[in-house]
């Protein structure tokens, strides 16, 4: 007897696995990073992300694209979470190197949040106004979340939320936009 294959049509197994392993490798470079941060460890989630990202870049189909992602992510992270610390809405609790520049834990999660860009959220690709919705949300959301772990403080917590709401919900369905330039996972 022969029976038909149950998967849906136009999902692959390895890509729908991948995606996933994507997002749980985002997830403990997430908490590596905060937790390590908030408990005055910072270069602990660090070295957790960088291994995190340096596997992802070199397994991917083109290095050198993934790479210039996460150059890019890295790029509007140093310059964005920089910011908010000169406004003083916001401060890092631990890994500041320079007072008023984002320690390199945060901007080991922006470089982490690139990795997701071209797999566990790749649907975002063509769809800005849903990016600009998820960024909007959850990027407050993960700073908020940061700030329970002790990881930031938030000194104005309105201005501060309101300021990540907004730019979050510009950075991420551009950072998504450089991913047609940038997508080192597909193999075209």
């Amino acid at each position: 007897m022969i029976m038909a294959d149950s998967r849906p049509t136009g999902i692959a197994p390895s890509r729908t696995a991948g995606a996933l392993v994507n997002f749980v490798l985002f997830q403990i470079g997430w908490f590596a990073c905060v937790i390590g941060a908030g408990r005055g460890w910072p270069l602990a989630g660090t070295a957790v992300a960088a291994v995190i990202v340096a596997t992802h870049v070199l397994r991917a189909a083109r290095p050198a694209r993934e790479l210039k992602l996460v150059g890019v992510a890295l790029a509007i992270g140093l310059v964005w979470d920089s910011a908010l610390v000169s406004s003083g809405w916001m401060r890092f609790t631990s890994g500041v190197l320079v007072g008023g520049i984002a320690p390199p834990w945060i901007l080991a999660l922006w470089a982490l949040f690139a990795t997701t860009l071209n797999v566990s959220l790749g649907w975002l690709k063509g769809r800005p106004v849903v990016a600009a919705l998820l960024g909007g949300v959850a990027g407050p959301l993960s700073y908020w979340a940061g700030a329970r772990l002790g990881a930031v403080e938030f000194v104005a917590v309105t201005p501060a939320l309101g300021a990540l709401a907004i730019g979050w919900a510009v950075m991420t369905p551009l950072l998504v936009a450089a991913t047609g330039r940038f997508d080192g996972v597909s193999a075209r």
